[in-house]
């Protein structure tokens, strides 16, 4: 069962909520990061540092992670954060275009991560853990909240429900995306224990839905502790993570698509025509097409849209990974037609999340910075679930999730 806690976290006051929350440091670049920097409030002071000091840094350079430090505790010293006296939880709810998802900030355990309690769909590169281990350890803090998902619970839905409609929340606020976020400090020791005794008895496991690196670099880092002697009785703050959990139905997997480079050293004709093997194709026209069943695809070449059906026996439906809408587009046509045969490490192609539309692929195509682009079928959460529950992992760049949880609201320190 799910092991989770209480923490008191570190978060800012009423007033300063909008100005501290950022995107997580991972889905924006360094450039991006720098167009905040005059913003005395900006957490990305803290997750991206390096946008205080020259560009031409190492942004994986020990003085990078120290001015995270510095920022961080100038952050604590001005009162632009406050830490909470008492252990608590923290209700967080986003709300885009009309939907609405509400989730659990909690401390979830490393041991049910370590015992596969907490379930992993992705592999992790270890340049990008040991990013995030620097900077938990200079900074002492866990600044990036971990993006879990459980099977829907009714003991857990019904305290959380509850909260919400008998407390006021401490922060409400929309950010310049439109994305309004509203967070509860569930601060009643009762109420926490409820809580806890819930996810304890009644939610057998989570799944990691975003966040993977995040999630081992803590991992790693508690393990370099309990190695260095640090830990007296297992309950130290370092022996947890960060995390928010919502229940599955509240979750929307985007889709995430594909632009590619060339067309491998084919014409357009015959790689059109190689097309036929593993799909029946018919034109759309101008007009974006993005699948609306699985297993059908749209493809953006040369100014036009066209259909794109799988066609029987191109696929395995009995297995989990063979029967994602990621797997049949790379077995039968980024492999076998445009010579890709790893989306982790080929240069020649590219993702488009699907927050940026069918104009995200038109706008690279259209550009003649890629060639060719691909719509695809989003991943639904049961599939998802489904891998997890296999032990496998899902094909690089499977799942888009929005709206995206903002760092800095709570502060998870070790």
């Amino acid at each position: 069962m799910a092991k989770i806690t209480p923490f008191k976290g570190l978060r800012p006051t009423k007033e300063l909520a909008a100005e501290v929350a950022t995107l997580p440091y991972d889905v924006v670049s360094v450039a991006e990061a720098r167009e905040f920097k005059k913003d005395k409030y900006n957490f990305y002071h803290v997750t991206r540092s390096e946008i205080d000091m020259p560009e031409s840094t190492d942004v994986h350079s020990m003085p990078v992670y120290e001015r995270a430090k510095e920022n961080l505790e100038n952050f604590i010293k001005d009162k632009t954060l406050i830490q909470d006296n008492e252990p608590c939880y923290y209700i967080y709810e986003l709300v885009m275009n009309g939907r609405s998802q509400t989730g659990l900030v909690c401390g979830s355990s490393i041991e049910d991560y370590n015992n596969g309690i907490i379930k992993k769909h992705e592999f992790t590169r270890p340049e990008k853990e040991q990013d995030r281990i620097s900077h938990i350890t200079v900074t002492g803090a866990q600044t990036g909240v971990v993006f879990l998902a459980y099977n829907d619970c009714k003991s857990a839905q019904d305290i959380i429900d509850n909260w919400k409609a008998n407390n006021k929340p401490e922060y409400d606020f929309t950010g310049a995306d439109g994305i309004r976020h509203i967070m509860w400090v569930v601060d009643n020791y009762a109420k926490v224990a409820s809580i806890t005794h819930s996810f304890a008895n009644d939610v057998p496991c989570t799944y990691i839905a975003d966040g993977h690196h995040r999630a081992a670099s803590a991992a790693k880092v508690c393990k370099e502790m309990h190695d260095n002697g640090y830990s007296v009785d297992g309950n130290e703050s370092f022996n947890y993570f960060i995390t928010c959990i919502f229940p599955e139905s509240q979750l929307e997997i985007m889709d995430y698509n594909r632009v590619v480079k060339d067309l491998n050293g084919l014409t357009q004709e015959q790689f059109m025509a190689a097309l036929d093997t593993d799909f029946t194709v018919s034109e759309v026209g101008t007009t974006a097409f993005k699948p609306a069943v699985p297993h059908e695809f749209g493809m953006y070449i040369a100014g036009k849209w066209y259909k794109l059906i799988a066609k029987p026996g191109t696929f395995n439906d009995k297995d989990p990974i063979a029967v994602l809408d990621t797997s049949i587009l790379q077995q039968n046509l980024l492999d076998k037609v445009l010579g890709i045969k790893d989306q982790r490490t080929d240069k020649r192609i590219d993702f488009v999340g699907g927050i940026r539309g069918m104009e995200g692929i038109m706008k690279r195509v259209d550009s003649k910075d890629m060639a060719v682009g691909f719509s695809i079928y989003p991943v639904t959460i049961k599939q998802l679930f489904t891998v997890a529950d296999s032990g496998n992992v899902m094909p690089p760049k499977s799942t888009w999730f929005e709206p995206k949880l903002r760092d800095g609201l709570v502060v998870y320190t070790i």
